[in-house]
């Protein structure tokens, strides 16, 4: 059998069943008992260290009036 058709067998047959193992594994592992925090706290990243919220008198053209 040729390198290319052996590799190719494989393909089609025994990878695709482990990609979709990984997949499914991948899958169990978000959303596993337990990962509720973990997530929540992700998720909470881009606000942490604000003090408070931006202020609107900012000087800049999105903040002016357009007319």
């Amino acid at each position: 059998m040729e390198t290319y058709s052996l590799l190719r067998e494989f393909a089609d047959s025994w990878f695709l069943l482990v990609l979709f193992a990984f997949f499914i594994g991948t899958v169990i592992w978000a959303f596993r008992p337990g990962s509720g925090p973990i997530h929540r706290d992700s998720a909470e990243i881009p606000f942490r260290h604000e003090d408070r919220p931006a202020s609107d008198l900012e000087d800049g053209a999105a903040a002016k009036e357009a007319r």
